[in-house]
């Protein structure tokens, strides 16, 4: 008895992870999962990291450079390959490359703009996700919905048919009333299994961003539109493409401060045999022949990529404009055909359908016109399912496109 206590103490133990996992999934939920395990988020924050680092190191005096040799030594003769001769000598010592400050500022300033935009492609790839998860989520709660509608036609079609086969038996009903909701039911068991199949595919591609595979989702989200300004302050390829224009500006900086050359300046020790020791001290100063061919057309080449980088920005803003207005547009002309849908054929086919529910149960009307006007009814509902899931999807992308409050700072 022990044993067996402890076997299923064990199976429930190796079970419950699996319980935990088989559960409702609510669509805030949703959105931290998906944030949370992006590998393109975990790639952006390494890639800042990265850039972090090479900005401390972007301001730095270069390593002093240790230099040790020997000097003159004689290869041929009696005192080849000797220190002997008065003109060899062993020397030590020690340069430096000297890099202004304004030159390292500058450099340093631009490495910072590089660790900002790949934090800025951080907020992108967390941003990209809650939307694809948001999608994923509406398409999963959307096919859940429609699933129980094609359920709903099934459940009425059994009923009628057997109301049907009654009538059959007591000879008040016809063969063909039997045969045509026989197909009928055929048919919506076959529909119901699209919809099974459609669940189980949206909960799959919903899995790819959760990482585990729901029961459920808890309701359909609803979403908070951002104005035109909002949206393009926020925008993930302009946020990119703006880091990109500093960072541009800021390599013509650095490119512009070369037109001053580093020096360089060393200190060594030589020691002769039998001979005074020398100590030698120098400076090296690049002399900079043609400025306007080499350093002026690089500063010129990095200020042609800054105007680059400016018209990419421009063109970008106007296609995010565009495609903000043509969403937004959507949206509108979505939100009033649902409105007209629902007053002028969904409203209608519930009454229709309560109409023909009575007259049937008075027996002033036939059990096919209860299926029809039932049937109508379901259909209305469908497709009004199907105006309201393409209105949340492009309002999901309206809300969750742009970056969350700070991710564009």
């Amino acid at each position: 008895m022990a044993t067996t206590t402890l076997r299923a103490l064990a199976l429930a133990a190796a079970l419950l992870p699996v319980l935990a996992v088989a559960e409702s999934l609510s669509f805030d939920q949703a959105l931290r999962l998906a944030a949370q395990r992006s590998e393109a988020a975990r790639a952006g924050r390494a890639g800042a990291l990265s850039a972090a680092e090479s900005a401390h190191a972007a301001g730095q005096l270069p390593d002093p450079m240790l230099r040790a040799g020997v000097e003159n030594m004689p290869i041929s003769g009696a005192d080849g390959f000797s220190s002997r001769d008065s003109m060899t000598m062993k020397r030590i010592g020690i340069g430096q490359e000297w890099i202004s400050a304004d030159k390292r500022a500058a450099r340093g300033s631009a490495a910072r703009v590089m660790a900002e935009r790949e934090s800025v492609q951080t907020s992108i790839a967390e941003s990209e996700a809650r939307l694809q998860v948001a999608l994923a989520y509406l398409d999963a709660w959307y096919a859940d919905a429609a699933l129980k509608l094609t359920s709903q036609t099934e459940h009425h079609l059994h009923e009628e048919l057997e109301a049907s086969r009654a009538r059959l038996a007591s000879a008040t009903g016809g063969s063909a009333e039997v045969l045509k909701l026989t197909s009928a039911k055929g048919m919506a068991a076959d529909d119901s299994e699209e919809a099974r199949q459609q669940q189980a595919a949206a909960l799959v591609g919903l899995q790819r961003w959760v990482g585990f595979l729901p029961d459920a989702v808890t309701s359909a989200p609803t979403f908070s539109v951002p104005t035109e300004q909002d949206y393009l302050a926020r925008h993930p390829a302009l946020a990119a493409l703006q880091r990109d224009v500093e960072v541009a500006r800021h390599n013509a900086a650095v490119a512009a401060t070369e037109r001053t050359p580093n020096w360089a300046w060393e200190v060594s020790y030589g020691q002769r045999a039998g001979y005074p020791d020398m100590l030698t001290i120098g400076v090296s100063i690049p002399l900079q022949v043609a400025p306007s061919q080499r350093q002026d057309r690089e500063t010129a080449a990095k200020l042609a990529l800054v105007d680059k980088a400016e018209a990419e920005l421009a063109e970008a803003a106007r296609a995010a404009a565009a495609d903000y207005r043509t969403m937004a547009g959507d949206a509108g002309r979505l939100q009033q055909r649902i409105e007209r849908y629902r007053i002028s054929v969904v409203t209608l086919a519930q009454q229709r359908a309560a109409a023909a529910l009575a007259a049937y149960r008075s027996n002033r009307d036939s059990l096919t016109t209860l299926f029809d006007a039932r049937h109508m009814e379901v259909e209305a509902q469908r497709k009004l399912l199907s105006l309201q899931r393409d209105l949340s999807r492009v309002q999901a992308q309206l809300a969750l496109r742009p970056l969350a409050q700070g991710g564009a700072q």
